[in-house]
């Protein structure tokens, strides 16, 4: 119990290292950790987005030796944005007009496809809300739901119901002779502004028809984005989906859906920083294998207020601010651990510091009591001797419970128990003495 000094000071001392141990295993696994493993989503087989993923993952594995990428593979975009709410994967692909992930924020965009309505040149079809009662083809394909789901909500938008406007899936190759034999009355595509469904599809019919097709301006895309936002207002050059002749023939206003990169909400900032980068700095070498998946990748607008789906803030922070080095970043992962780690190494010493003083008083206090039994023990006659004799027994028990602490201190706990002991020794030979 005495000299209990020694003890708590050790032990908090070893504490503190082991806590100190911790913290440089922390960095140093993070810092060496041979290899890191990101779970992605592939995209429905056969389409452009499995493509990108594939070529994505060959030049990132590539810049980047100890990452790897494990391919986790969905059916569908909706597939995609489930798998990254199970936690099934740490980057997803979704398209903005699928249902997204609630725990997901962007990283990057990688694409915008735009949503043609393409009817033949004499068509007396002239506004989306001239669809009511019509078959419509819709190019077969891993989006084919999609781009069907999109139809759904432009139709909702003009005040029709799904089943208002028949479909029918169709190879792209079969969608001009449909069109030209009055089997369909339009087609819906959607793709990007270059080669893809929407160009393949107006060459579709304009071989089939011997005539230059045309696309459906949306006057009203702004109202309609505002209704539902996984739409963007989306302008497409004139000649983009045909260069001669030339279609659209002007410049035209139409609706499009973007695809991005999203991770989820609990990722750390350093690791999402370290991707976006990553994808935005390999873009040309992307572009070089994918040409028509990666041409168009690129950061989502910081200034948004009302994003889709909110910009991870750790990518957030590089957008903001530039470039950080590495021993920037470092210090934001060391923070998530190092502060913890410091400030719990400080509360167990101070904590054992705190014991180490009490007990301390208290051993003090027993030292105290003993010298004062001694002196009581002077004078003490019959009842009263023998219970301060028991007193002193229970003390000096008190007192070898902490035979094994500091020298120092057992030599004054020994000192004070040779003093009362002696005192009783004197007082019970006088005692003897005055009898006789």
């Amino acid at each position: 119990m005495f000299g209990a000094f020694g003890k708590p000071r050790t032990l908090a001392l070893l504490v503190s290292i082991a806590f100190l141990v911790a913290a440089a295993a922390l960095g140093a696994i993070y810092i060496f950790q041979p290899k890191a493993t990101i779970r992605i989503t592939t995209g429905p087989e056969g389409g452009q987005a499995r493509r990108f993923i594939e070529a994505f993952i060959k030049v990132a594995e590539k810049q980047h030796p100890r990452v790897h990428f494990e391919q986790v593979t969905v059916p569908d975009l909706a597939s995609s944005a489930k798998a990254l709410e199970d936690h099934k994967v740490d980057l997803a692909l979704i398209r903005s007009d699928a249902p997204l992930p609630i725990n997901g924020e962007t990283l990057v965009i990688l694409r915008h496809d735009a949503v043609a309505i393409v009817v033949p040149n004499k068509s007396a079809i002239s506004s989306p809300a001239d669809l009511s009662g019509k078959i419509i083809a819709i190019p077969v394909g891993p989006a084919q739901n999609d781009n069907s789901h999109a139809l759904d909500l432009i139709l909702n938008y003009y005040g029709m119901q799904p089943q208002a406007v028949k479909r029918e899936f169709l190879a792209i190759d079969d969608i001009g002779p449909a069109i030209e034999r009055k089997r369909v009355a339009a087609a819906v595509a959607v793709g990007p502004v270059g080669p893809g469904d929407v160009v393949d599809t107006v060459a579709s019919i304009a071989r089939a028809t011997r005539n230059t097709p045309k696309i459906l301006a949306f006057d009203d895309a702004d109202a309609i984005v505002k209704r539902f936002p996984m739409f963007e207002s989306y302008d497409v050059p004139q000649g983009g989906f045909k260069a001669k002749p030339k279609v659209p023939d002007d410049t035209m206003t139409t609706l499009a859906v973007n695809y991005r990169f999203v991770v989820p909400i609990t990722m750390l900032d350093i690791v999402a920083n370290a991707i976006g980068r990553s994808i935005l700095a390999t873009k040309a070498q992307l572009t070089n294998i994918a040409p028509t998946a990666a041409a168009q990748i690129e950061a989502p607008d910081v200034s948004d207020t009302n994003p889709l789906l909110p910009i991870h803030p750790g990518f957030a922070a590089f957008l903001n601010n530039g470039d950080q080095s590495f021993f920037d970043q470092a210090q934001s992962f060391l923070y998530i651990f190092g502060i913890p780690l410091s400030v719990g190494a400080s509360l167990v010493t101070l904590l054992f510091s705190t014991l180490a003083a009490r007990r301390a008083k208290k051993d003090r206090a027993a030292t105290q009591r003993l010298l004062s039994i001694a002196q009581e023990a002077a004078t003490a006659e019959g009842e009263r001797l023998e219970a301060l004799e028991k007193e002193f027994h229970k003390a000096v028990a008190d007192c070898l419970g902490g035979a094994d602490d500091e020298k120092a201190d057992q030599w004054k706990t020994s000192m004070a128990i040779q003093h009362a002991l002696r005192r009783f020794e004197r007082h019970g030979e006088a005692a003897k003495s005055g009898s006789a």
